[in-house]
């Protein structure tokens, strides 16, 4: 487990996925058919990581391709913008385009419109890697979307052969997306192998339960997967809150109930709180749940990647909420 803590608190993470153009209806509420006006922000779950771990007082390079194109200038812009390093972001020219994600800031009905036609983040390659000084890092993050085509799925797990060289613990959100793999069956396996390259998991009842072949056997697969020495797993349960599973342990927490605006954007932002909290000293059970309260802002907000807490908001959250449940 020390690699994994020291690596961590080590604080200067690269994040392998993508980045994307959200586009989000505006004012609260309203739905996408009947909006006149969309704000456009940064998102995809990969550079939402980067920005929450930023905004936090961590490092993060995310390591991706962008289209050569406007639109892919601006996801760089944005990037830059929220003082996350770029260095290791290929240009790739031709037809392949950034992922689009249109939607709304309302629970009822909530409607989420992915295009990720000709994705251009699947393009990483495996020589991609191989430029990387990964040991300029302390951990490597990786969302399971990056697994779902190639060449990005080979690149990947080149990435994450080439941080073990340099000494890195793995840590990887689950982050299952059907639509973005060919068939269950090859997302079932690639993700599980992905897991057991890994330190640290994290996922949903749902998404564990998908690696497991069955929602009801998800808590097993996790315990299961808990059980390497040296790995821990988060397994998140929505309103029920998470358990983490470390050294043969349980450890149960709650969430920060909130006036929710949207669903989306929670997992990335438990995951930046989760790793940034680490690296600043606090407990793991203090992590988790101040990860549970990055979730908890976010979806108060309208947009993903504004809508990551700084420390001082995350503070200031934790300061007047009157406490998570049990």
């Amino acid at each position: 487990m020390s690699t994994l803590i020291d690596g961590i608190k080590g604080n200067r993470f690269a994040v392998l996925g993508r980045a994307g153009m959200d586009m989000f209806a505006d004012p609260v509420g309203v739905k996408s058919e009947d909006a006149e006006l969309f704000r456009a922000d940064l998102g995809g779950s990969s550079a939402n990581i980067c920005v929450g771990l930023v905004k936090l007082g961590s490092q993060a390079s995310l390591i991706t391709s962008v289209s050569d194109d406007a639109v892919g200038r601006f996801c760089t812009n944005r990037l830059k913008h929220y003082g996350v390093d770029t260095t290791n972001i290929q240009i790739v020219g031709g037809e392949y385009r950034m992922s689009l994600a249109v939607y709304e800031s309302r629970i009822e009905n909530f409607q989420n419109v992915i295009y990720r036609n000709g994705a251009v983040d699947f393009q990483v390659t495996e020589d991609d890697m191989d430029k990387v000084e990964f040991g300029a890092f302390s951990a490597v993050i990786s969302a399971g979307t990056v697994f779902a085509a190639e060449p990005s799925r080979s690149a990947t797990f080149k990435a994450i052969e080439n941080a073990r060289q340099a000494g890195l613990p793995i840590i990887f959100d689950i982050d299952y997306r059907p639509y973005s793999w060919p068939s269950p069956e090859v997302a079932a396996e690639v993700l599980s192998r992905a897991g057991e390259e890994s330190d640290l998991i994290v996922g949903n009842d749902e998404e564990f339960g998908f690696m497991a072949g069955g929602i009801d056997k998800g808590f097993e697969k996790a315990k299961e997967l808990a059980a390497k020495p040296g790995r821990m797993v988060i397994y998140k349960m929505g309103e029920k809150g998470a358990v983490t599973l470390v050294d043969g342990q349980e450890i149960h927490t709650g969430i920060y109930p909130v006036e929710a605006v949207k669903p989306n954007g929670a997992g990335d932002s438990f995951m930046a709180g989760l790793l940034a909290s680490v690296a600043a000293g606090h407990s793991l059970k203090d992590s988790v749940m101040r990860g549970s309260a990055c979730a908890s802002i976010v979806v108060s907000q309208p947009g993903c990647a504004p809508a990551m807490p700084t420390t001082q908001t995350l503070n200031a959250f934790l300061a007047s909420h009157p406490g998570p449940s049990t």
